[in-house]
């Protein structure tokens, strides 16, 4: 909460301009079914495994993608899916190297990403420092002061798809597709909200706040 608040305290003075120059990354796994979990409903006496309350589960969410993307205002990244398990490596020379770098220079901008162990990395620190990349200090458990969160939320709404994605393929379609959807002034918006997610973390003393 300390470091939390300190960083609301360091950049709740940040202009518009700067937090529309910052690039927001990162990566999300999506499964072709809901991981397993309790749910708690209401029945009758002798009702409990009537099949109204049962929800069939597949081990492991049946598989699954890992998805990376970032946006800032303006404009949105590729969508880039990463198979396979995922590492320090494979972050810089699958997404560093050929996408975020390029796109940083091209448009002159801030790199933003959490404190993940593959992108804090030594290999990966020290690659950004050669390529003269800018990287915003981020604070530990800090998923509501991203705004690219709420992209990942959005993809969500494949689940209302009919019918849902049955395999691999489709599930990365439906990602992709659901992707363009997104207006780029609901991006927009989200990036404008960086002073008032500041003002809320320190509001809140540090706390969870409402984002």
């Amino acid at each position: 909460r300390r470091n939390r608040l300190e960083w609301a305290d360091a950049h709740i003075r940040w202009r518009q301009a700067l937090w529309r120059g910052v690039l927001f990354m990162d990566e999300s796994r999506f499964s072709l079914y809901r991981a397993a979990g309790r749910q708690r409903v209401w029945h009758r006496v002798g009702e409990r495994f009537a099949d109204v309350n049962v929800v069939d589960r597949v081990p492991h969410g049946g598989g699954g993608v890992m998805v990376w993307a970032g946006v800032f205002y303006g404009q949105r990244t590729q969508v880039h899916f990463i198979d396979g398990i995922f590492n320090a490596q494979r972050y810089r020379d699958e997404i560093l190297r050929p996408i975020v770098v390029p796109f940083i220079h091209d448009h002159h901008l801030m790199l933003q990403h959490d404190n993940a162990w593959p992108h804090v990395a030594r290999i990966c620190t020290q690659f950004l420092e050669a390529q003269n990349i800018p990287v915003l200090a981020w604070p530990a458990y800090s998923p509501d002061m991203s705004p690219i969160e709420h992209v990942w939320d959005a993809l969500e709404r494949i689940r209302q798809y009919v019918p849902v994605p049955a395999n691999i393929q489709q599930l990365r379609t439906a990602i992709e597709e659901e992707r363009t959807k997104i207006p780029q002034a609901t991006v927009n918006n989200l990036i404008n909200s960086m002073r008032r997610r500041c003002v809320a973390l320190r509001e809140a003393n540090g706390g969870y706040t409402r984002y």
